[in-house]
């Protein structure tokens, strides 16, 4: 019997963390990704003490089987200013606390951008943090794995190459909590062809080849509003960028990725669970399954 693709995409928490399992299960989701608080503040209101149970019992109502979290969008941790630096170590200890709160296994997270610094000290500060990051939570959360995410490449951002990911993942003590989310956006923004079947396949061999397709645990499957190497991270609606749908075609049908759960960060419009499901659908039809 062929195993159901996870697929799923990044939903909201509006009214708490236990509502985003229903918002899944309203798409037709198998995961989820969300944030555990708000991703543009330093401050995070505390969970609630039942606010794990719920969650997990949600998840189990309405079908969800993976779920990955994504931190905040103003930690960095490459950052070469000292008090931006432990802000970011700060609130990324919090959001992997979070994580295990409410029972996510992962949580997803931009490396950060080196600000004219250069790559070689970015990806130390990082590492660096990181490091400090799985030790301060080894006992509250050692169940939870920090996923560096590709990025696209815009300004001084670090990660949109696969040898910073290489040298980041080389740098962690603690492997067992440590991985990537691939993008598709920012692979392609990045100049990592995905347009069609031959492309999908060097870029991934080039990724074993360096990183190892191994580390990755999450795909976020976005199309590109830019071209391929802009180092502009515009995402468009499955089949309606510049990838185009033979690139996701070829995505969902190569094996390697088979058991990432592929979650959607999609444009939304203004009925946000027509598009998800409009977006879903499509990846189940490249898959060749519509279930």
């Amino acid at each position: 019997m062929k195993r159901e693709r996870l697929l799923g995409a990044h939903v909201s928490i509006a009214g708490g963390v236990a509502t985003a399992p229903a918002r899944g299960g309203a798409i037709g989701a198998t995961a989820i990704q969300i944030f555990t608080r708000n991703a543009s503040q330093w401050k995070a209101a505390p969970l609630g003490p039942d606010d794990g149970n719920a969650f997990r019992a949600g998840c189990a109502e309405h079908g969800i089987a993976a779920t990955a979290a994504h931190a905040s969008y103003l930690i960095n941790l490459a950052a070469p200013k000292p008090s931006l630096w432990k802000a970011s170590l700060k609130a990324l200890v919090e959001e992997i606390e979070r994580c295990a709160h409410v029972g996510v296994p992962s949580l997803v997270v931009h490396p950060g951008a080196h600000v004219g610094r250069g790559d070689d000290e970015g990806i130390a500060r990082i590492i660096d943090a990181v490091n400090s990051a799985l030790d301060r939570t080894a006992t509250s959360a050692g169940r939870v794995s920090i996923l560096l995410e590709g990025t696209a490449g815009q300004g001084t951002s670090i990660g949109w190459r696969f040898e910073h990911l290489a040298a980041l993942l080389a740098g962690v003590a603690d492997r067992g909590r440590a991985g990537v989310c691939l993008d598709t956006c920012h692979l392609f923004a990045a100049g990592y062809d995905l347009r069609d079947e031959a492309a999908v396949t060097r870029t991934l061999d080039e990724f074993d080849r360096v990183v190892g397709l191994r580390e990755v645990r999450v795909v976020h499957v976005n199309d590109s509003r830019g071209d391929l190497g802009s180092r502009i991270d515009r995402h468009a609606g499955i089949g309606q960028g510049a990838i185009g749908e033979a690139g996701f075609r070829a995505l969902m049908r190569d094996a390697r990725l088979a058991d990432c759960p592929f979650i959607l960060e999609t444009p939304k419009g203004d009925d946000i669970v027509k598009e998800d499901r409009r977006n879903l659908a499509r990846l189940r039809r490249f898959v060749g399954s519509d279930s």
